[in-house]
């Protein structure tokens, strides 16, 4: 077995035992993998560049922008007038508001794509609304946080173009960029489904019912006394909507590093935005409440809350960083060629395994430095090239977002919804589970994927 993956099994082996055994919490688990895996291959005078690595990537401040607006916004009206709107239109289904964060979510990721960005700008009002009509907060947060994995697998997120980048490279002048996109929305409408069953049959285990009629808000009164609320969502899904529909024009204006920054710069912006234009819709009383006096306080409550989270996934960074500039990717494929595996036995062990990477590996690296190497291995077994790659972002960046340690999809809305992290994850890993087996079922081609050409 080559040396590369007895790496990999250390790293998890560490962060197991400390977090099993010695009881410590998550993120001193993953810095002491980070400290390990520095020692055992000699990288320790590339650290500083791993760290600094690390801290350029946007995902961890959109992390901590939002959880900490999502804790401003509770203490305002608004949210109260949004949740009663939602309430007043859905609350008659069972699990109303849990449909609305999927469906919801799911279009939010065609926009930001982005998982954590995704749960912190949808989850701010679908979390609290959920919890509201009867769900768990655990259940809750995997609704959304599971919903929004969809960021990672809906156009025009990030690792899409990658992945096509690397298919074109592996078959040039063979598929085309759209047909590629009309792949994966063929795939996502079948992840949609996926987790509309899965709500549905949570909320019978949960028996989260339909509210009682006397509890569920008056439409036209909601709407009368909170309409100012609706701008609240607009002004967050506007700034997507522009930059995803004229793509090109920013594109032609920045570059494709200014468009790029641009995104990721509205992921930092808005939650400040969506603060300011929170208070200023709500009522008189919480206008005066809001001072700066309270807000500090608010945001000094709210990253005691962030910190943990955050800490995580910059560790999980530094791994990641290590992993990357060892180049695994050759050492692994080569050992897979090796074997000589049957095409059922491939689809069954590669998502699994970019399963066990995501623990560590964000979506993005795992795309990039292992997904010219899924493709030929799973093409060399029979499946078809195009359907692969169209499946990298499920298997690598929907699973990264929801598998521990590094889940930060998962955090993001555990964050918003102060649930507990034990059942949370135990609730956790049967949605992965079910993710897992639909990702399988369409690599073998047991499922049709509408938009597979040849």
């Amino acid at each position: 077995m080559p040396i590369e993956i007895l790496y990999l099994v250390t790293v998890f082996a560490v962060a197991l035992v400390f977090f099993c055994f010695f009881k410590r919490p998550l993120y001193e688990c993953m810095f002491i993998s980070f400290i390990v895996l520095l020692t055992i291959t000699g990288t320790w005078p590339q650290a500083g560049a791993y760290i600094a690595d690390a801290l350029q990537e946007p995902t961890l401040y959109v992390i901590f922008a939002f959880i900490i607006s999502a804790n401003l916004l509770s203490k305002t009206s608004v949210i109260d007038d949004c949740i009663a709107i939602i309430l007043s239109i859905f609350g008659r289904l069972r699990g109303g508001a849990g449909f609305v964060a999927v469906i919801g979510s799911s279009y939010m990721g065609s926009l930001s794509g982005s998982g954590p960005g995704n749960v912190a700008t949808t989850g701010v009002f679908t979390i609290p609304a959920m919890i509201r009509s009867g769900f768990p907060p655990h259940l809750a947060a995997n609704v959304e946080a599971h919903s929004s994995t969809m960021g990672n697998m809906i156009p025009p997120a990030g690792m899409i173009g990658t992945a096509f980048a690397i298919l074109d490279g592996l078959y040039p002048d063979t598929y085309t960029l759209p047909q590629y996109w009309m792949l994966l929305w063929g795939i996502a409408i079948w992840f949609i489904l996926q987790r509309i069953l899965t709500l549905y049959f949570m909320c019978l285990y949960y028996k989260v019912e339909p509210m009682k009629k006397e509890d569920i808000p008056s439409f036209g009164e909601s709407v009368k006394r909170g309409w100012k609320a609706v701008f609240l969502p607009i002004i967050v899904f506007v700034p997507f909507i522009l930059t995803s529909e004229f793509a090109d024009f920013f594109t032609a204006r920045l570059g494709a590093a200014g468009a790029k920054a641009l995104n990721n710069s509205l992921l930092l912006i808005i939650p400040a935005l969506i603060v300011i234009c929170g208070i200023f819709l709500s009522n008189k009383n919480t206008r005066t409440r809001m001072s700066l006096k309270n807000m500090h306080n608010d945001i000094l409550d709210g990253m005691l809350k962030v910190v943990p989270t955050a800490t995580l996934v910059l560790f999980a960074y530094f791994v990641s960083n290590i992993l990357e500039g060892l180049h695994i990717e050759d050492a692994i494929g080569a050992y897979f060629a090796t074997l000589s595996l049957s095409k059922t036995l491939i689809c069954f062990l590669i998502p699994l395994l970019c399963a066990i990477l995501g623990m560590l590996l964000p979506g993005s690296s795992q795309v990039k430095i292992f997904g010219g190497v899924i493709i030929t291995i799973m093409a060399a077994a029979g499946c078809h090239p195009m359907l692969v790659a169209g499946m990298l972002p499920c298997i690598c960046g929907a699973m990264h977002g929801v598998t521990p340690p590094y889940c930060a999809c998962v955090y993001t809305g555990m964050g918003i919804a102060q649930a507990e992290l034990k059942p949370t994850l135990l609730n956790c890993a049967i949605w992965i589970v079910l993710h897992y087996i639909l990702s399988v079922l369409i690599l073998l081609g047991v499922i049709p994927v509408w938009g597979l050409i040849g």
